[in-house]
């Protein structure tokens, strides 16, 4: 099953958990696909004092023999996540990480624009057109989240 968390309103005070329906980028040719494939993990949160964090594992990750993976296991483990975090600011059609920290360097002192829609407990993110970071071909892409409850203790 997949698991995505998201605090979706700065004035929230707790921390909903979500899970992701599925999303993928759209290729300039109109194509869709899953680069992380069909059921994607993670979180993405967004904080009342304007931090967020997001990370992302694509389904069916490698486990290393150990605790500290071979080269060959730490290449595939990189190859199948997103992860970054830093503050964000929010309009009515756009939120913009500001991204201080990433699993890339090359995202670290970047502005991630993403585009929203909200429609009762399902969170749609779009990106601009961009080259994707797990494989590099162009396209947008499309992250839909469902929010749900935290558990009860």
């Amino acid at each position: 099953m997949t698991r995505l968390a998201i605090m979706v309103l700065p004035a929230t005070r707790h921390s909903p958990r979500a899970r992701g329906e599925g999303w993928g980028p759209i290729v300039a040719t109109g194509e869709r696909y899953n680069p992380l494939g069909e059921h994607p993990d993670g979180y993405l949160s967004y904080s009342p004092d304007g931090r967020m964090y997001a990370i992302i594992t694509g389904d069916n990750r490698i486990k290393p023999h150990d605790v500290a993976p071979t080269d060959e296991e730490r290449v595939k483990l990189h190859r199948t996540m997103i992860a970054y975090a830093g503050t964000y600011t929010v309009d009515a059609e756009k939120v913009i990480h500001h991204v201080d920290i990433s699993w890339n360097q090359a995202y670290t002192g970047t502005d991630q624009i993403r585009f929203y829609k909200l429609d009762g407990s399902t969170l749609t993110i779009t990106t601009v057109p961009n080259k994707s970071p797990t494989d590099g071909r162009e396209g947008r892409g499309i992250l839909v989240w469902e929010k749900v409850r935290a558990p009860t203790r």
